[in-house]
C-alpha cells in the first residue's frame, strides 16, 4: 500500500486551522493506484460475502461503486435529504458542529440482506454509524464497514462496534 500512499496529499489547516486533510484526488487521477486501492478493498470486502454495497455521497461513491462492480453486486447510494425521488428512510446523525441527515430509498434495502458499508475515510465514524442504523432499521445485516483509509487517532472504529471494520490504509 506504500505505492498508494505517495498519491495521497496531506493538506495542513484544511478546511480549518489545526486539521490535516488527506486529499485522495491525486490517487483517483492515477489509474494504477486507484485500481490497486479498489482491488485491495474489494478483496477484503468479498471475504464478508455481502449481497449489496451502500455508500454515502459523495466521496464514498469513489469506492462503493467500483467495489460493487468488481464484486458483481448491487450498489445503493446514500444521499443527503432531498436528493432521492422516492420515499426515503432518513437517519439523523451528529456532526462536529451540529447534525445532518442521510437518506436511502425506503425499498432499496430488503430485510435479511447482507450489507457492506463502504466509504473513503474513517474518521469519527458518525456517517458509517448512521448507515449501520439504516441497515438495522430495515432488519438487514451489516457484514462490514469498509474504508480506504482509517485515521486511527480519532478512534472511529470503536464507535462502530460490534461491526467488522476493514481499512486498507491506517494513519
Amino acid at each position: 500500500m506504500n505505492t498508494i500512499l505517495k498519491h495521497i496529499a496531506e493538506i495542513p489547516d484544511f478546511p480549518k486551522k489545526g486539521i490535516l486533510f488527506y486529499d485522495i484526488t491525486p490517487m483517483l487521477a492515477n489509474p494504477q493506484a486507484y485500481k490497486k486501492a479498489v482491488d485491495a478493498l474489494a478483496g477484503e470486502i468479498a471475504k464478508t460475502n455481502p449481497q449489496v454495497i451502500i455508500s454515502p455521497e459523495a466521496r464514498g461513491f469513489f469506492f462503493g461503486i467500483p467495489v460493487a462492480m468488481k464484486l458483481g453486486i448491487p450498489f445503493i447510494p446514500v444521499r443527503k435529504r432531498g436528493k432521492l425521488p422516492r420515499k426515503t428512510l432518513d437517519v439523523e446523525y451528529d456532526l462536529e458542529y451540529g447534525t445532518d441527515v442521510l437518506c436511502v430509498h425506503d425499498d432499496d434495502i430488503a430485510p435479511n440482506t447482507r450489507v457492506a458499508i463502504v466509504d473513503d475515510i474513517l474518521a469519527t465514524g458518525g456517517t458509517a454509524k448512521a448507515m449501520c442504523k439504516m441497515v438495522e432499521t430495515k432488519n438487514a445485516q451489516t457484514v462490514c464497514c469498509a474504508f480506504f483509509m482509517e485515521l486511527e487517532f480519532l478512534n472511529g472504529k470503536k464507535s462502530l462496534e460490534p461491526a467488522k471494520v476493514i481499512s486498507i490504509i491506517k494513519k
